[in-house]
């Protein structure tokens, strides 16, 4: 009875682990995770320990079996604890975000650095991937988390695109892909949502009169070759770069999206703002003015500049 009793108090009384700690529990059998929580610092040392860790787990193994996965265990567990957390604990849960507007470049670089993610990573089409915060487990597979981003923007795409305002992007935007690029080049122009409607509308109606867009962010994405930024302002000679992406060089749309759009950019080129702007201009306070005439926006590039060299 002594020697039950002992055995009990050793089951339920408080580990070794000093402090709470996170602990992917590998595949292998039980003495893989017996092994695993000793050199952790969840069962004391020695092989008596691990034997009774082993022993209690088969004595108590109508709770169910142990699972393989990354717990989060709090210090000072006890053997009663961990057994408890192998069996019905939920697997600690990481997260990944993918902000609005950067390139497949980059989305490939947060993927490749991902705490937890494992294997392989495909090349990633520029504009497939749905901007959003992502959760997963350990061992998730890159790919797979990525086809869960790709899916998801597909299917938001293809939402957008079926709802969309059919008079204002006749003749212009004729698929859902054409949205998608249009809503791209909307979301590297502003960050102001209220904008985005506005800017679509200037874009429309460019293209309806087979006007260049003439937009920076083509610019920047063909010149930083898919990077998205350039760590400099653009000069004169990077307009004239040679790339099918620079708005400044050709008519029509890019071949391509420059970035992940966000949902709100591609409901603005689905649902674009009414009106005849032609142009706009940023006002130096964080947002934009738009035109009608190039006499009007000559006048808006002057009070731009006018405000800058103001002290």
């Amino acid at each position: 009875m002594a020697c039950i009793i002992a055995g009990y108090a050793h089951y339920t009384d408080p580990g070794p682990l000093s402090e709470e700690r996170m602990v992917v529990i590998p595949q292998g059998g039980m003495h893989k995770v017996a092994q695993t929580l000793q050199e952790q610092h969840l069962l004391s040392p020695g092989w008596s320990s691990l034997v009774f860790f082993r022993t209690a787990a088969l004595v108590t193994s109508r709770h169910g079996g142990l699972h393989a996965a990354e717990f989060d265990f709090p210090a000072r567990v006890s053997i009663s604890h961990i057994l408890d957390i192998l069996r019905h604990g939920r697997p600690v849960t990481h997260s990944v975000t993918i902000p609005e507007g950067i390139t497949a470049l980059r989305i490939y670089d947060i993927l490749q650095k991902a705490a937890a993610l494992q294997g392989e990573l495909p090349e990633i089409t520029e504009g497939s991937v749905y901007p959003q915060t992502f959760f997963y487990r350990w061992g998730t597979e890159r790919r797979s988390l990525l086809a869960k981003m790709q899916e998801l923007m597909h299917r938001y795409e293809i939402q957008v695109w079926e709802h969309r305002d059919r008079d204002a992007l006749q003749g212009v935007v004729e698929t859902p892909e054409q949205l998608l690029v249009l809503a791209s080049l909307v979301e590297r122009e502003t960050a102001l949502p209220a904008e985005r409607p506005q800017v679509a509308r200037v874009f429309l109606n460019r293209l309806k009169k087979n006007m260049r867009l003439q937009t920076d962010p083509t610019v920047i994405y063909a010149v930083s070759e898919g990077k998205g930024s350039l760590g400099r302002p653009l000069s004169h000679a990077d307009l004239e770069y040679n790339s099918p992406y620079n708005t400044y060089e050709n008519t029509g749309l890019p071949p391509g999206p420059i970035c992940s759009p966000s949902h709100q950019s591609m409901e603005a080129v689905a649902h674009p703002a009414s009106g005849d702007a032609l142009y706009f201009m940023a006002t130096g306070r964080g947002g934009h003015s738009f035109s009608q005439t190039l006499a009007e926006h000559t006048q808006h590039v002057r009070d731009y500049r006018k405000q800058r060299r103001k002290p």
